[in-house]
């Protein structure tokens, strides 16, 4: 494992090269492509949070069910765009904007 110029510290990318292998390989895209779907849910748990909405409240808002919040939240399910889309538009009244890196 490669360190950095202090020797005590490892960074994130030199763990995860360690453990799933270089950028592009597939077990480390597997990895970064389940943790983007883990960030979004802590991302709009936070946002209803800081909202102070409830999973029901939030849920009745945009047109699904509490469960559904709570799979999402926890990283127990796909989400659809135009279901992403509304949660964050009508549920917590707010804008999405996505960026795409080469």
């Amino acid at each position: 494992m490669k360190k950095t110029a202090n020797k005590n510290i490892t960074t994130l990318d030199e763990i995860l090269d360690t453990k799933y292998g270089k950028k592009g390989a597939k077990k480390r895209e597997k990895w970064e492509q389940e943790f983007e779907s883990f960030r979004l849910g802590v991302l709009l748990e936070e946002a209803r949070i800081k909202m102070g909405l409830t999973q029901e409240e939030l849920a009745d808002k945009c047109g699904t069910n509490k469960s559904y919040i709570s799979r999402i939240e926890n990283n127990a399910s796909d989400i659809r765009l135009s279901t992403l889309m509304k949660i964050i538009q009508q549920g917590l009244g707010g804008q999405l904007k996505l960026t795409l890196k080469l």
